[in-house]
């Protein structure tokens, strides 16, 4: 599903400094009894861990704003792990620690580690034509479409992943109406839009792509029972396992293709622990369940959009100039999963952070969202 797409911010929001004359006017009215901040209650001071690195009520404030703000809409889980230990954990009523939940297009970036994964065994090739038997004809252009233009969003298909109505976005139809029964089919019969490479385009549907070259380099079978068979035990031994997460329930539609592009779910924790793994180049318990190299790639600017890599959003302006994640207010190392309804997954190397915001936000509701993710992540220094 489509990412929050937000509008230029406000220069005060981005960073602005206020003349000198107005700082002081600032400075002096500090001199004066400000009130006192009421008191936290009990759950919110709980949510931080008592030998937390950073200063506690302040960070447990920062977190309780979020969950008390009605223009974010409804956060249902915030954590924070900060050099590898888990130091703020809250959810809201109804939800735990136990609960998996749906990452929606967070789980691109799944997909994203899986090819990787594909790449480093030898199965597949960054550069070479992306292996669609409907696309090797001759004479056919979409034969000249990579993994890596289907990785960095430059495929130049023409899917649309957002319409009026919403139920004649390709999004739409490839998930839920007439072509649910074979994602996969529906994403690979779209023609082209643009030359391969040429343009950046998001889209749902090209994740679909990448999970059915996956399962057809895995398996040659097309019994969709052994497809989905092959990849379910592919995902738990090579990187669900290996890197800690218990929880990954993944969904497959009737063809067996991996819905890679949104339906994977997981505890908020897992959720951060996959953070980890990528703030941590692909290690996870001493072990290097990705490679280095291949995280890196992820996390570098697509030549057609600076604001997004391999299935992963950078904390950079869009090539449109908007703004998905919170440039100006965290380090531009700063990188993120973002999913439908406010998902939120946001690493930043530097402050050696992982944060995981699971909820429910309308496209409005998440400059909120954001905001409240940038006062927490402000509580953090860079090294």
């Amino acid at each position: 599903m489509r990412r929050a797409m937000l509008p230029r911010r406000h220069p005060i929001a981005a960073g602005w400094r206020a003349p000198a004359l107005l700082t002081l006017g600032f400075a002096l009215a500090g001199c004066h009894t400000q009130p006192a901040q009421p008191p936290l209650s009990p759950q919110a001071l709980a949510a931080v861990a008592a030998d937390a690195d950073v200063p506690r009520e302040p960070l447990a404030r920062a977190i309780d704003a979020l969950f008390a703000d009605p223009a974010a809409g409804e956060t249902r889980a915030l954590l924070i792990y900060h050099d590898g230990r888990l130091i703020a954990e809250r959810y809201a009523p109804g939800f735990s620690a136990k609960t998996r939940q749906i990452g929606w297009s967070m789980s691109k970036t799944i997909s994203a580690v899986l090819i990787g994964l594909f790449v480093a065994d030898g199965r597949l090739q960054l550069d070479a034509p992306a292996p669609v038997p409907l696309w090797q004809r001759p004479g056919d252009p979409r034969g000249e479409i990579t993994l890596r233009h289907l990785l960095q969003m430059r495929s130049g298909l023409a899917h649309r992943e957002e319409a009026k109505p919403q139920s004649a976005a390709d999004t739409t139809r490839m998930l839920f109406l007439d072509g649910r029964d074979d994602t996969a089919a529906y994403a690979e019969a779209q023609p082209l839009r643009t030359a391969p490479g040429r343009r950046w385009r998001y889209s749902t549907a090209t994740t679909t792509i990448l999970d059915d070259i996956a399962a057809r380099a895995l398996t040659g079978q097309a019994d969709p029972a052994a497809r989905a068979r092959a990849m379910g035990d592919y995902l738990r031994t090579r990187l669900f396992e290996p890197a800690g997460l218990h929880s990954a329930t993944a969904e497959y539609d009737a063809a067996g293709t991996l819905l890679g592009g949104s339906m994977i779910h997981m505890t908020a924790r897992d959720w951060g622990r996959f953070g980890e793994l990528l703030r941590n180049q692909g290690v996870a318990h001493g072990v290097q369940v990705v490679p280095r190299q291949w995280v890196a790639f992820m996390a570098a600017a697509s030549p057609a959009n600076p604001g997004y890599g391999g299935q992963l959003w950078r904390n950079v302006p869009q090539v449109n100039g908007e703004e998905v994640l919170i440039p100006g207010r965290a380090p531009a190392s700063l990188f993120g999963l973002v999913g439908h309804l406010g998902q939120y997954v946001l690493v930043s190397p530097a402050q050696r952070l992982t944060l995981v915001r699971l909820g429910h936000s309308d496209h409005a509701q998440c400059h909120a969202v954001l905001n409240g993710l940038a006062s927490i992540i402000g509580q953090f220094a860079a090294r």
